[in-house]
C-alpha cells in the first residue's frame, strides 16, 4: 500500500517535469495568413503600393509575424504568372488574397469563388468582377481605381498645358478586357474641349515606335497613355520616344513623370493599398465580401516634370502648377 502510494506520487512528480518540456512543441495557435497579388518587383518602397498597405495594417493594430503574416508572390510584370501564383496562394491556404491589379483579380476570381478577395482593380464592374459597387455579390471586393471623369481631366490638363491643342494621339493597349470602356470614355471627353483624337492601337513594346510615328504622320500636337500593365512596364521607354518625336505626353499610370514623360494623372494607387488593408481588418472580423461596397479613389495624383517640359519648349503657366501634387525640377 505505502509502496503504491509512493509510486503513485513519484509518477505525479515525473508527469509535472515533464509537461513543461512537452507544451513549448505543440504547434501555435494559427495566425491569420494574408496572400498578396503584386504586380510590380520587389522590393516594396516606402510610401508605395504594398508599402501602403503594410502601413495600413500596422495602424489598425496588426503585427507582422506576431499577430499576422503576409505571403507575398510577385508577377514582375508579367501577369500571365498571375494563375500558377494564385494557385500557390490557394494551396497553402491563405485566409484572404489580396490583389493589386484587375489581371491579378481575375486571376484569383477563376481559382477561387470562396476565398475572400480584396481587389485594387481598373473598373470592379466593367471588368466582371462585382455585379455592382454597392453589392459585390460575390467573394470579390476592395476598390476600383477608375472613373470615367478621369478621362476628361487628362484631356483638360494637356490643352492647359499644350497652346491652342486641337489633335491629340490616343495610345490604347488593346490587351486588357477593359481597353474598349477607355476609348468610349476618351470619345466621350473632347466634346466640350475642342479636341479631336487620334486612336492608335499596340499590343506590344515592339509597336511603339510606329504608333509614335504613326502620331506625328497624322499631325498630333500631344499625345496621351491610358492606363495598362504594358504602359506601366514600359514607361522609361515611352517618355525617350515622346520625347524624340517632340510630343508633350500625358499618361495615367502613376510613376510616368518620374520616369522621364512630362505628366501624369490618376488616382493614388499607394492611397488604395492603404485602403485595402481596412477591408482585410473587416473580414477577418467576419465580414462577408459580398456586403463590403466597392469603393471608388478620393485622391489623385498630378506631377509635371519640368526638366522633360524645358527639353519640349513648354512653360507651365502658375494655374496649371498650382494644381500639380508634385513638380520635378
Amino acid at each position: 500500500m505505502w509502496r503504491s502510494a509512493v509510486g503513485l506520487i513519484v509518477t505525479l512528480a515525473l508527469s509535472l517535469l515533464i509537461v513543461p518540456l512537452v507544451a513549448p512543441a505543440q504547434p501555435a495557435g494559427k495566425l491569420p495568413q494574408i496572400g498578396v497579388l503584386e504586380p510590380g518587383l520587389p522590393p516594396w518602397d516606402p510610401g508605395r503600393g504594398g508599402a501602403r498597405f503594410r502601413q495600413g495594417l500596422r495602424d489598425l493594430g496588426y503585427i507582422e509575424g506576431q499577430t499576422i503574416t503576409l505571403e507575398v508572390r510577385w508577377a514582375e510584370n508579367h501577369p500571365e504568372r498571375y494563375p500558377a501564383l494564385v494557385a500557390d496562394l490557394v494551396r497553402l491556404p491563405v485566409d484572404i488574397l489580396v490583389a493589386g491589379d484587375t489581371a491579378a483579380a481575375v486571376a484569383a476570381q477563376h481559382a477561387t469563388r470562396t476565398m475572400p478577395i480584396v481587389a485594387i482593380s481598373f473598373d470592379a464592374v466593367r471588368d466582371g468582377l462585382v455585379t455592382s459597387l454597392a453589392r459585390p455579390g460575390g467573394n470579390l471586393t476592395g476598390l476600383s481605381i477608375m472613373v470615367p471623369a478621369l478621362s476628361g481631366k487628362r484631356l483638360e490638363l494637356l490643352t492647359e498645358a499644350v497652346p491652342g491643342l486641337a489633335r491629340v494621339a490616343l495610345l490604347l493597349d488593346v490587351g486588357p478586357p477593359h481597353w474598349h470602356a477607355q476609348l468610349h470614355d476618351h470619345e466621350a471627353a473632347p466634346r466640350g474641349l475642342g479636341v479631336q483624337l487620334l486612336a492608335l492601337e499596340v499590343r506590344g513594346p515592339d509597336e511603339f515606335a510606329g504608333a509614335f510615328q504613326a502620331a506625328t504622320q497624322g499631325h498630333a500636337q500631344a499625345l496621351l497613355m491610358v492606363q495598362s500593365p504594358l504602359f506601366k512596364t514600359h514607361m522609361a521607354r515611352l517618355a525617350e520616344l515622346a520625347l524624340a518625336s517632340r510630343l508633350p505626353t500625358m499618361s495615367g499610370e502613376v510613376g510616368y513623370a518620374q520616369a522621364g514623360g512630362l505628366m501624369n494623372y490618376g488616382s493614388h494607387i499607394p492611397d488604395s493599398w492603404y485602403r485595402a488593408a481596412t477591408y482585410v481588418d473587416k473580414i477577418l472580423k467576419g465580414a462577408k465580401p459580398a456586403d463590403l461596397p466597392v469603393e471608388q479613389p478620393t485622391k489623385f495624383e498630378f506631377v509635371i516634370n519640368l526638366k522633360t517640359a524645358k527639353a519640349l519648349g513648354l512653360t507651365f503657366t502658375p494655374a496649371i502648377l498650382l494644381q500639380a501634387t508634385e513638380v520635378i525640377q
